[in-house]
């Protein structure tokens, strides 16, 4: 497979569950009651939505 995988991440504090990542990318992101989170098995996923939804959160809360 080759390459690093970088783990998909949601930083709980600055999250404020706009719900922007979840539309970006339904495939690895959903809400959970007021926050986002990454949807379980999906934390190393290199779908691109993901670069799209971190790049979309307006608190930068996502790290890729």
């Amino acid at each position: 497979q080759g390459g690093e995988s970088k783990v998909v991440s949601i930083d709980k504090k600055l999250c404020i569950g706009c719900g922007l990542c979840s539309s970006v990318c339904e495939e690895v992101f959903e809400m959970k009651g007021d926050k986002a989170v990454v949807k379980k098995g999906k934390e190393k996923s290199k779908i691109p939505c993901v670069k799209e939804a971190a790049e979309s959160c307006p608190v930068n809360a996502i790290k890729v």
